[in-house]
């Protein structure tokens, strides 16, 4: 099934128009200019737009102080709620970061101590992680899925086990009370998870971040555009008055002034009321029954959200076409297909939610599983070729007489400064946090067979994880092997629910390389980041627990106070069940999944991919709309009539009037402050309906 759809973001770059992307060669850091020019030709041209925006450091400096410390705790206790609520009302999040960073920005101003770049940097990592709604929040989906009817058609009432939840009869579930000794074993499993996570990411992450920048010397085009647009901020304390500042502002009076109409008003009076007011509607309009007199089986609507407006300015252009491009065949092939009676389960009346289901049971499921399978194909098509050809430049360097000893010392030598840890360490570290995820998986799941455990972990972990940090490396993309999982669930031949409920470690670490990348061209040492996760993963984790034991407790959660949840959580309960009738003893028919898998539809999705790619790439094209063209298949199409305007707005406007590089370092910037904006009111709502309920629920 297709993911549901997401706001993406693009943040800004440092190089201004006077100032050009080239800096000389010291310590062994290759200028901007030279990994510019050692780009193959055959890469996209809007591609290398992104390339070396950013002069990379001469220096690494400690960013972990204890204003971090302090940030962090005042996004925890600050916007965590207030994210909590946002994304249960509207699917988004409070940047926390950029709010965070003005405020201890312009404190330590009036201070006189202002903050170095790094600090800001760090801050703005730590408050961007502290303003999620923190790993609690699965157990809330986990306490709606069980009793969701998807669940309940299924045969599954009751039927989880208590290492996962709670049973139904347990107060822990019937009062809706997080502080109960039923949930202790659940809680515990997600905490030895999340530092395990972490442990991994940090460890085979920095190992191909090293492999793929350090030796390989891979571009990684969009690692400036994020590394820049996280020092954006870093001249609010200065006393000159930059574009960036200007351009912030604008975009944080905007996002206020269409925050109170959007969230606003809902927040303050869902917490008066009882119900909600919406000037707007959350999560969008559904035209869905409007349209389907004309367009039968296709849903429509619009999610009305300045937001997406302004990313499809930021978001690469063709990107963005390539996703309409999805929608609009969606649009065409939608009605012919419920013509031809291919669409079958679709009947009149049903909404945006059932619509989308449907349709991805009868034909898009299997249309997204064969652009996959042909993506996957495609990038290790690409990755062959760029090794190759990167095979033979070394060669040729060999033969200009350089000394082969000498370049590999040069290679794995890091900069000094920039904190890194000894290969060894990194690949013991991994290896000893995979075997206790096997060992976990085993004891939670042990019918399920050990050596596909040991395989996951020691085999397709760390090849996907390298393919991925190529790729991303060359041209900011990722590839993901569709439907690994369940296909080894099916090999199996394992039955019940028990498998899908365990730890089983299928991960992809190749995105890593990048954050590494970023963080490298901040010139922040890299411990800095390690000591800022071990004081946010217990912190996160204990607050999260607070809030989300308070909000769930005074209210049922999904409910029509948040309208997101209510209609997302539906969709995804009824996915997850598709995906489980994998290993479910089918009642009465063929399980739901086998279903939706037409072989037919899966092939000629793939050739299709195989196809438009071949044509865009021999025409020199933008390839970047394949990647954003499977992206929209089968999605929620209301956000992107926003997204369109905005992109087509970006591109044929404002480029034109300020300048192309300009503009694409404006864009971010006017994002980052209307999100602030968006934040800053969202929190005055937040703080209402926090103290509305707290004062209701007092003995008073």
């Amino acid at each position: 099934m297709a993911d549901d759809l997401t706001k993406a973001g693009v943040n800004t770059a440092q190089v201004t128009p006077d100032e050009p992307a080239v800096a000389e060669q010291e310590d062994g850091v290759v200028p901007a200019a030279v990994e510019q020019t050692a780009v193959p030709a055959h890469r996209d041209k809007e591609l290398e737009l992104y390339r070396s925006l950013l002069k990379p450091p001469t220096e690494y400096k400690n960013g972990f102080t204890w204003t971090v410390v302090a940030g962090a705790i005042f996004c925890g206790l600050l916007m965590m709620p207030g994210s909590i609520y946002l994304s249960l009302i509207t699917g988004g999040q409070i940047p926390a970061s950029w709010v965070t960073l003005i405020i201890f920005s312009e404190i330590s101003r009036r201070a006189l101590k202002s903050l170095n770049t790094q600090e800001m940097v760090v801050l703005l990592s730590v408050a961007g992680t502290m303003s999620l709604g923190g790993p609690i929040a699965d157990l809330i989906f986990r306490q709606y899925f069980v009793n969701s009817d998807a669940v309940r058609d299924a045969g599954l009432y009751g039927a989880f086990p208590e290492w996962w939840i709670p049973s139904m009869s347990s107060p822990a579930m019937t009062e809706r009370i997080l502080f109960h000794p039923h949930w202790l074993v659940p809680i515990l499993l997600i905490a030895f998870m999340l530092v395990i996570g972490k442990l991994k990411s940090y460890t085979l992450g920095y190992f191909f971040f090293r492999l793929t920048s350090d030796v390989e010397k891979l571009p990684f085009p969009f690692a400036p555009v994020a590394a820049s647009g996280s020092m954006a901020l870093s001249e609010s304390g200065e006393k000159k008055t930059t574009w960036k500042w200007n351009v912030f502002s604008i975009g944080a009076i905007i996002g206020m002034v269409f925050a109170v109409v959007q969230v606003g008003v809902p927040l303050v009076t869902g917490a008066l009321l009882t119900q909600p007011i919406q000037i707007i509607p959350l999560p969008w309009l559904d035209t869905t029954t409007m349209s389907e007199g004309f367009m039968p089986a296709t849903p429509t609507g619009v999610t009305i959200d300045l937001g997406l407006l302004i990313t499809g300015m930021v978001v690469p252009f063709w990107s963005v076409m390539g996703t309409a491009a999805a929608v609009l065949l969606t649009f065409i092939l939608n009605p012919v297909l419920h013509h031809l009676d291919i669409l079958q389960r679709w009947q009149p009346g049903m909404d945006v939610i059932n619509t989308t289901y449907v349709n991805g049971l009868d034909f898009w499921t299997s249309f997204g599983i064969g652009t996959a399978i042909a993506l996957v194909f495609i990038s290790l098509y690409q990755c062959g070729r760029d090794l190759t050809k990167q095979v033979k430049a070394m060669r040729a360097q060999q033969q200009a007489g350089a000394s082969t000893t000498a370049r590999r010392e040069n290679l794995w030598t890091p900069p000094a400064g920039r904190g890194d840890y000894p290969l060894l360490y990194a690949v013991g570290i991994y290896a000893v946090a995979s075997i206790a995820v096997v060992i976990l998986s085993q004891r939670l799941a042990p019918e399920f067979p050990l050596w596909i455990l040991i395989g996951f972990v020691f085999v397709y972990t760390p090849l996907i994880s390298y393919i991925n940090a190529r790729l991303i490396g060359i041209n900011g993309q990722q590839v993901v092997i569709p439907y690994l999982r369940e296909g080894a669930f099916i090999l199996s031949g394992v039955k019940g629910i028990n498998i899908w409920l365990a730890p089983i470690p299928v991960d992809n670490y190749g995105a890593m390389a990048q954050i590494y990348r970023t963080k490298e061209l901040t010139g922040t040492n890299f411990w800095s980041y390690v000591k800022a996760d071990a004081v946010i993963v217990p912190l996160s984790f204990v607050l999260s627990f607070v809030f989300w034991a308070f909000i769930w407790h005074s209210s049922a959660i999904p409910s029509d106070a948040f309208p997101w949840a209510q209609k997302m959580w539906e969709l995804q309960a009824k996915n997850t069940m598709v995906m489980w009738s994998i290993t479910l003893p089918a009642q009465g028919g063929t399980p739901l999944f086998y279903q939706a898998v037409h072989p037919w539809t899966i092939a000629g999705a793939g050739v299709f991919t195989v196809g438009a790619f071949s044509l865009l790439s021999a025409f020199n094209l933008p390839t970047m709309a394949i990647y954003g063209f499977i992206y929209g298949i089968g999605q929620i199409p209301h956000g992107l009539i926003f997204l369109v305007i905005g992109a087509f707005i970006g591109k044929f406007y404002f480029q034109k009037r300020f300048g192309q590089t300009q503009f694409l370092q404006m864009a971010p910037v006017l994002m980052a402050g209307y999100t602030t904006g968006m934040g800053l009111i969202a929190l005055v709502g937040v703080a209402v309906m926090l103290i509305t309920k707290a004062i209701s629920a007092a003995p008073f």
